[in-house]
């Protein structure tokens, strides 16, 4: 399963999500609806982007994601 996996291309994926999340229409909800949607966009905004900017490597069959959350860091 390991050889299968393009790290590089998932990785691309989530981007693209955390992309897609950001032009998602409003649905016509209002009140609470609208809240928890906007709500859940934010969570799946921010998950998405957390992996998609991740340093990501295959180690011995083990899908490892690096995600420096230091805020003003160079980055490595």
């Amino acid at each position: 399963m390991a050889d299968a996996i393009d790290v590089d291309a998932m990785l691309v994926r989530f981007q693209e999500r955390a992309a897609a999340v950001r032009k998602r229409n409003l649905p016509p909800v209002g009140g609470d609806e609208r809240a928890a949607f906007i709500k859940q966009a934010e969570t799946d905004f921010m998950d998405f982007a957390i992996i998609g900017d991740a340093k990501a490597s295959l180690e011995d069959g083990v899908l490892v994601f690096r995600v420096d959350l230091r805020q003003d860091q160079p980055d490595q």
